[in-house]
C-alpha cells in the first residue's frame, strides 16, 4: 500500500497546549458517554441450535457490543432448553417464534392467524405470566410449508396448498421430518384443513437436509416440508405453496428478554429496533443460505451484515 507523504511542522507552546485541552475535554464529553450507553454490562445472549438462531444471537451480540456491552452468545439444544435458560438467567436475551411462544410455553391450542394480534396477545400474556418481555418483532415469519420444484409446479399446475386436492395420487408424495409427520399443526392437521387424502404409502419421513434436495429432484417426493426462511428455499428455487386458508401458525421472530433485566438496562430495546426492522423473511434467508448453504460462520455473516446495513458504530 502507497503511503501518504507528511511534511514537518512546528506547534507552538501555546498551540499544543490548546489541542491537548480539545483531546483531554472530548474524551470525557456527554456525546462520547452517550456513544457507550451499556459499558460495564455484561450479557450472554442465546441461540437455539441452528443456523438462523445463531445468525440472530450473533446480530443482536454485535449491535449491544458497539453499545459498550461485554457480549458472549451460547448456543443451546432446543427450545425448551433454551427458554429455560432465559428464565435461570443463565442468558439474558434471545430470539423466540410467536407460534412456538403461543402453543408451547403459553399451553394454546389454536394460533391467531394474523400475525400482529398474534404478536400482541403473546407479548402481553408473557410478560404478565412469566415476567418475559417481547421486544419489538422482526417483519420475518419462520413458519411451516409444502414446497416443489419449480419444474414440478409448473407441470402441475399447483400454486396453493388447496391444490393439492386436484394432484393424482401417484403424483402426491410428501416428504417431512418425523415429528412433522406426528402433530396436529403438522401433517395430519394440514391434510385435514384442506380435505387431503394422501395413501399412507405416499408420505415418506426424512432429515431435514435430504427433504430439501429430494424436493429439488422430485423423484422420491414431490412436495417437502420446508421452512419459509431456510436458505435452502432460494438456494434450490423451489416453489412455496401458498398457505390460502392459513393452517400453520405464525412463527415471527422477535428477541425476548426478561422485564427485570430490561428494567435494569432499558437501552437495550432502542438499541436493537433497527434490526428487527430490517430482517424480513427474504433477508433471513439469504443470510441462512451463506450459512446452510454455502458453509460460512454465522459470526462473520453476521458482522458482514451489520456492516454493510450501517449498523455498527
Amino acid at each position: 500500500m502507497r503511503r501518504p507523504s507528511f511534511k514537518p511542522f512546528v506547534l507552538t507552546a501555546g498551540l499544543l497546549l490548546t489541542v491537548a485541552a480539545c483531546g483531554s475535554s472530548s474524551s470525557t464529553s456527554p456525546a462520547a458517554a452517550e456513544r457507550a450507553p451499556l459499558d460495564g454490562v455484561k450479557l450472554t445472549i442465546g441461540a437455539k441450535d441452528f443456523a438462523e438462531q445463531n445468525i440472530l444471537a450473533h446480530l443482536t451480540a454485535g449491535l449491544l457490543r458497539g453499545s459498550g456491552a461485554s457480549v458472549e452468545t451460547k448456543e443451546v439444544k432446543g427450545s425448551a432448553n433454551t427458554r429455560k435458560a432465559l428464565e435461570a438467567g443463565e442468558i439474558q436475551l434471545y430470539w423466540e417464534y410467536t407460534g412456538t411462544a403461543w402453543i408451547t410455553y403459553l399451553g394454546n391450542d389454536e394460533p391467531i392467524s394474523d400475525a400482529a394480534q398474534q404478536y400482541d396477545a403473546v407479548a402481553k400474556a408473557d410478560k404478565a405470566t412469566n415476567g418475559i418481555t417481547w421486544l419489538p418483532g422482526a417483519p420475518f415469519n419462520n413458519t411451516y410449508a409444502l414446497a416443489l420444484s419449480k419444474e414440478k409446479a409448473a407441470e402441475l399446475g399447483v400454486k396453493s396448498l388447496s391444490d393439492l386436492a386436484k394432484v393424482p395420487p401417484s403424483q402426491a408424495t410428501i416428504c417431512v421430518e418425523s415429528e412433522f409427520a406426528a402433530r396436529n399443526d403438522g401433517l395430519p392437521g394440514l391434510l385435514k384443513a384442506y380435505g387431503v387424502d394422501v395413501p399412507e404409502d405416499n408420505v415418506k419421513l426424512l432429515d431435514t437436509g435430504v427433504i430439501y434436495t429430494e424436493t429439488d429432484k422430485g423423484q422420491t417426493c414431490t412436495f417437502g416440508e420446508v421452512f419459509t426462511t431456510d436458505g435452502r428455499v432460494k438456494a434450490l428455487g423451489l416453489t412455496v405453496l401458498e398457505d390460502d386458508k392459513k393452517f400453520f401458525p405464525v412463527y415471527q421472530g422477535a428477541p425476548t428478554i426478561k422485564t427485570d433485566t430490561l428494567s435494569k438496562h432499558p437501552k437495550i430495546a432502542e438499541i436493537l429496533a433497527p434490526l428487527s426492522q430490517k430482517l424480513t423473511t427474504e433477508v433471513m434467508q439469504g443470510l441462512n443460505a451463506q450459512v446452510d448453504v454455502d458453509g460460512e460462520d454465522p459470526a462473520d455473516v453476521a458482522q458482514d451484515w451489520l456492516a454493510q446495513e450501517g449498523l455498527l458504530k
